[in-house]
Order: C-alpha cells, then sequence, then structure tokens
C-alpha cells in the first residue's frame, strides 16, 4: 500500500521510463518520416477520436472493477482484523478453570496460549498462500512482463521487508507435530483452522468450556473460514480475461493509429509544428498507456506488489494485540512503511 499523499515525478519515472522511452522513439520515427515526406497519408481525426472514447470508457469500467476487487479485499482484512481480536477476547475470557477446578491457572494460560499462537500462525500462513503467484499476474508471464513485475516487487513490494519476513518463524508459534502436519498439507490455513476446532472439541469434553461457549468460539472460527473463503475468490478468479485483454488490444489498437492522425496534423503548424508533435504524441500515448497498466496490476491485490493489500501490517497489528491479551510484554514491533510503501 503507498501510503504517501503525492506520488512524485521520480517514482512515476521510475515505474513508466521504459514506456516513455519507447513511445517517444516511435513518435520521433513517425515524425521524421513525415517530415521528409516518406509518408504523405494521414488518418483523418476524428475516427481515431471516436475509438479514443470508446477506449476511454472501455479502460474505464476495467479500472472501476480492479479497484472493487481491492477495496474488497481491503474489507476482507478489515473483517480479519476484527475477529482476530474478538477471537482474543473470547479465549482470554471463557477459558478458565471455572468448570474445570483440576486445571491450574498455569495449565489454563498454556491453552490460552496454544490457542491464540495457533491463530497467529493462521494469520502469517494464509497471507503467504495469498502471495502464491497465479497464471495471469504479471510476475508469471512472459519477456519483459516478469522483468518488470520482479523489479516491482523487489524495489516497491515484499521485497523492501525481507528482514521483516525472516522474523516470522512458524517454530515458535506451532509445535512440531503441528508444522510436520502443515507442511504436508495442500490448504494449511484450512487445516489450522480445523486444529483450532479439534482442541475445541477436546476442551469441551475435559469440561474447560461449557456448552454456550464453546458454540460461540466455533462461530468465530466459521467466521475466519468465511474470510479466508473470499480472500481465496479474489485471489483464484480473475477479471474475466475478455475485459482485461480487450483492454490492452483496443489500447494498443489506439496507440498505433493516433500518432498518424495527430502528428501530420500538428505539422501544420511550419517547423514548431514537429517538434511539438512528438511530445504531444507520446505524453497522450503514455496516459491511455498507464490507465490500462494501473488496472492491470490493481486486480491483483495478493501480488506482493506496492500496491498491495498490507497484509504484513495487519497481520503484525493483530499478533500484537493479541500478545498483549496474554499478558506479555516482549512484543515485536509494528511494521513501519519503506520507501512510502507499507506491505
Amino acid at each position: 500500500m503507498i501510503i504517501s499523499r503525492h506520488i512524485g515525478l521520480v517514482r512515476f519515472l521510475q515505474w513508466s521510463w521504459f514506456h516513455l522511452l519507447w513511445l517517444a522513439g516511435g513518435s520521433s520515427i513517425i515524425a521524421l518520416l513525415y517530415k521528409h515526406e516518406y509518408i504523405t497519408v494521414s488518418i483523418p481525426w476524428l475516427p481515431v477520436s471516436v475509438i479514443g472514447t470508446a477506449v476511454a470508457f472501455f479502460v474505464g469500467f476495467k479500472n472501476n472493477q480492479a479497484y472493487d476487487r481491492m477495496w474488497e479485499a481491503r474489507k476482507i482484512w478489515g473483517g480479519i482484523v476484527n475477529n482476530s481480536r474478538s477471537w482474543g477476547m473470547q479465549v482470554n475470557g471463557y477459558l478458565s478453570n471455572y468448570f474445570n477446578d483440576g486445571l491450574s491457572n498455569e495449565e489454563v494460560q498454556k491453552l490460552k496460549q496454544q490457542l491464540i499462537y495457533r491463530h497467529i500462525a493462521w494469520l502469517y500462513t494464509h497471507r503467504s498462500q495469498l502471495l502464491v503467484p497465479t497464471p495471469w499476474e504479471p510476475i508469471s508471464q512472459k519477456n519483459h512482463f516478469v522483468y518488470a513485475a520482479k523489479k516491482y516487487r523487489g524495489k516497491f513490494g515484499i521485497g523492501l521487508f525481507a528482514e521483516e519476513e525472516a522474523s516470522i518463524k512458524m517454530e515458535d508459534l506451532l509445535d512440531v507435530d503441528e508444522l510436520n502436519v502443515m507442511s504436508k498439507s495442500q490448504n494449511p490455513a484450512t487445516q489450522l483452522i480445523n486444529k483450532q476446532a479439534e482442541t475445541l472439541k477436546q476442551l469441551r469434553g475435559e469440561n474447560v468450556v461449557e456448552d454456550f461457549r464453546h458454540v460461540e468460539l466455533i462461530s468465530t472460527l466459521k467466521q475466519f473460514y468465511e474470510l479466508q473463503g473470499k480472500n481465496e475468490r479474489i485471489k483464484k478468479f480473475p477479471l474475466p480475461r475478455q475485459y482485461a485483454n480487450l483492454s490492452r488490444y483496443f489500447v494498443a489498437i489506439f496507440m498505433l493509429l493516433f500518432p498518424f492522425s495527430i502528428i501530420p496534423e500538428l505539422m501544420r503548424i511550419e517547423e514548431v509544428g514537429f517538434w511539438l508533435s512528438i511530445p504531444i504524441c507520446s505524453l497522450i500515448g503514455w496516459v491511455y498507456l498507464m490507465m490500462e497498466t494501473v488496472g492491470d496490476y490493481t486486480e491483483n491485490p495478493f501480488q506482493g506488489m506496492a500496491n498491495d493489500i498490507p497484509m504484513l501490517s495487519l497481520c503484525r497489528t493483530i499478533e500484537i494485540d493479541l500478545r498483549e491479551m496474554l499478558g506479555e510484554t516482549d512484543l515485536p514491533k509494528p511494521i513501519a512503511p519503506k520507501g512510502n510503501v507499507l506491505m
């Protein structure tokens, strides 16, 4: 998540200098061909402007849908934050030796720690699973798409937070047997929630929690399953490719036709028209290309880029809250932004 109020010109150039370069180069070549009369035919402005208007509407629709996916993902993670705090409150308040006086206070505290630590493990595991690339994400493509995606992930995304990633140690949250089971699971996050339910069943059998409290705790676990499933739906079901791909093709068609209409029109202004045609053509092409690119990267809110949902920060916030509920004082530090990016 980009947290700065404004994205500076330098940052924009870091993201798009390559596109500006080839747009300026292509515009210069076409302008020179017109100047030396190697090309004399121009495309009327009216049909090109109609195409440009249609493309703008189509790209706008795609970007609206991409933003909806991102905002829905943020609302889902807001639900995870709220329900996690409820889970900590319930575990801390419901588990006691009131119904089973054979348990010592130390044993009750250990049970609370087990349930809360396992939930913290679920948070980080769920996040890790969401970051696994899907076939339609830019980093799974070929040629320059992969290069650009890796660069953005490394310089403006999760690559900035390698140290924070390394500090997450599952062995501090789960016992050896659970780690072994989780490593063999197809969906470890799902199995961790199921393990929570098994533990609650055992605690009910030992009369550590009575029926009402058991039902409430299971209901909260059900909420985690629903939120996990919603995130997986966004991750595993892309923006329909007919919209995503046609948008790219339409922008390419417009950018191909546009120079053969605007450049000869501007070159009628004698010598200055030649020099104006190159930056104007490049700038308009850049605007359309950036609109398409922004939508392309925004549609996937779990890909480790700068515009991602800040899952690492949210997980760490929840971890701090839950550890404080256990009475711990040696707490991990909140995730601090780096380069105006928070992950």
